[in-house]
């Protein structure tokens, strides 16, 4: 069974989906006392008090942090720096931090670089449970149930720190695996930032012509089925797409690459070798399906 923690003060800097949804799963799980929220509108630190989401709400993240037991930073990442370079003079020597964040290399530079003496309680973490929308209004307590938080530890990562960050994710409902950061970054380059990349180009290749109102209106489930995840906050993966650079150009020459052999398929008008290529990603689709069931 996994260990419990009841976490005194939580406070969560950025009340959005991952922020938002974090504190409702701990309240629920009664594993909290008090949640402190930070975030840069007044707007949304408004609705996170009015949704309970939060018990109280603090403009400045320093301020916030004084005597905080459990830190979970779920900003875009390009905002991430800046905060733990607020927070670290202020956080109290026991107090563990998370984060929420796609990517983790740069992340975790970002840590070492500005939390000094506490980068040892930093649990770097990502929770693979996002959905197409944002903000407090879409944040609700079983995000997390079920679905994977992943983290990515360092050598000078405490101990105690990583039990207590493993505990806190395991109450919201999650289930906990680990992974070097370098692969993790590879893998949702892939997995991840690839495919909300593909569907934003999609809707703007369709927005830009001339006859967009008729294409959309004529649109079907294949259409919104695709590109659903371009709904997705743009701030946030525009930082993505910077911080994971270099596994992101990797996995768009390997997608631009098949396209091409689709592409060439066409004009030469062979049949066998699209539906080769079509059936050997049903079949994957359907290996990939199946064991995600089991």
């Amino acid at each position: 069974m996994p260990a419990k923690v009841k976490i005194g003060k939580l406070v969560v800097i950025g009340v959005g989906l991952i922020g938002g949804s974090f504190a409702l799963a701990l309240k629920k799980a009664r594993a909290v006392r008090h949640v402190v929220g930070v975030g840069r509108t007044r707007r949304n630190l408004a609705l996170a008090l009015g949704r309970g989401i939060v018990d109280e709400v603090v403009a400045d993240p320093g301020r916030a942090v004084r005597d905080a037991d459990f830190v979970l930073v779920a900003t875009p990442v390009g905002q991430m720096a800046e905060v733990m370079a607020r927070i670290a003079p202020d956080l109290p020597p026991h107090a563990v931090i998370t984060d929420g964040g796609s990517t983790k290399q740069d992340v975790i530079a970002h840590a070492r670089r500005c939390l000094g003496e506490h980068y040892v309680r930093f649990v770097p973490a990502h929770p693979i449970a996002g959905t197409e929308t944002s903000g407090p209004a879409a944040a609700h307590p079983a995000l997390y149930r079920g679905k994977s938080v992943i983290l990515t530890p360092q050598p000078e990562t405490g101990a105690r720190a990583l039990r207590i960050a493993r505990a806190v994710w395991q109450q919201c409902g999650a289930r906990v695996v680990r992974l070097d950061a370098r692969e993790h970054d590879a893998i949702f380059a892939a997995v991840s930032h690839l495919p909300h990349v593909v569907a934003f180009a999609l809707v703007n290749a369709l927005a830009r012509r001339p006859d967009a109102r008729k294409l959309f209106g004529f649109s079907g489930g294949g259409l919104r089925d695709t590109v659903r995840i371009a709904g997705s906050s743009p701030e946030m993966w525009r930082d993505i797409c910077l911080a994971n650079r270099e596994a992101l150009l990797a996995a768009l020459e390997g997608y631009a690459a098949e396209l091409g052999r689709v592409r060439a398929a066409i004009e030469r008008g062979d049949g066998a070798a699209l539906g080769a290529m079509f059936e050997n990603a049903r079949a994957a689709r359907s290996r990939w399906l199946l064991g995600k069931r089991r």
